[in-house]
């Protein structure tokens, strides 16, 4: 018997099925998915297999053909419903440029705020101390189109944070990023108080910032809490993806 005392997790994804117009087979098929409030997932499978895709779906940005999203319990239906989602659930593009159009980085930081609801000032002072946080402050006046890969990249994570979200949902957080850029994001999300769901190749990174796996592969999601990725230098039939040592069945 379930557990009704249990809370509702932050996002759950029942029986999705999604395909691209002119495929003939769905992208995903019946998928379910839930991401309790401060977990920390990794999203894994191949190139094409939809991960970006899901990540679309949770934040209503793509329609399923069959299926419901939910946010705390309850299903989304109409625009406020997204609305609401997107208040407590952040995006993270894996191209920063999709996400900065502000002249400014202060600006861009801002607008997420003010569309909250807060003042002009309040806004402000809230973009400063997430630029605090995260040792951005002196990028606050710079024009966003001149900054590096890796700084629009820990910019657009900036405008997310700044709205103080639940849950955040990252598309290769770590491309663009050299390694000083990369630790710094590993130190971020290692502090924050929120749930995470990571799409990224780079598994020593998801070693570090996730507790758990889901590999996304033939439209649907296996979740597995025994794969552990790990970054040593060796060889065998199933050194090229995540696995389990003592496990010798090919791939």
């Amino acid at each position: 018997m379930a557990d009704m005392s249990a809370p509702s997790p932050l996002v759950r994804l029942q029986d999705i099925r999604f395909g691209f117009p002119g495929h003939t087979t769905p992208l995903f098929n019946d998928l379910e998915f839930s991401l309790p409030a401060q977990e920390r997932i990794g999203l894994i499978g191949p190139n094409g297999s939809g991960k970006t895709t899901l990540l679309r779906v949770i934040m209503g940005l793509l329609a399923p053909q069959h299926g419901n999203v939910f946010f705390s319990g309850s299903p989304i239906h109409t625009r406020e419903d997204w609305r609401t989602l997107r208040q407590h659930i952040g995006f993270v593009f894996q191209d920063s440029d999709d996400q900065l159009f502000c002249p400014t980085v202060l600006e861009d930081v801002a607008f997420g705020p003010r569309n909250l609801g807060l003042s002009r000032e309040h806004a402000r002072t809230r973009a400063l101390e997430t630029l605090a946080d995260l040792e951005l402050t002196a990028l606050a006046e710079a024009m966003t189109h001149t900054l590096s890969g890796g700084q629009k990249k820990l910019v657009a994570l900036a405008t997310v944070l700044a709205m103080r979200p639940q849950a955040l949902l990252l598309d290769e957080p770590t491309n663009d990023l050299d390694h000083d850029a990369r630790n710094r994001l590993i130190d971020i999300l290692e502090r924050l108080d929120t749930a995470l769901l990571i799409v990224s190749h780079d598994w020593d990174f998801l070693d570090q910032t996730t507790s758990r796996l889901c590999e996304l592969h033939a439209g649907q999601l296996e979740c597995n809490g025994n794969v552990t990725l790990h970054s040593h230098v060796h060889a065998h039939v199933r050194g090229g993806v995540p696995h389990k040592h003592g496990d010798s069945s090919p791939s």
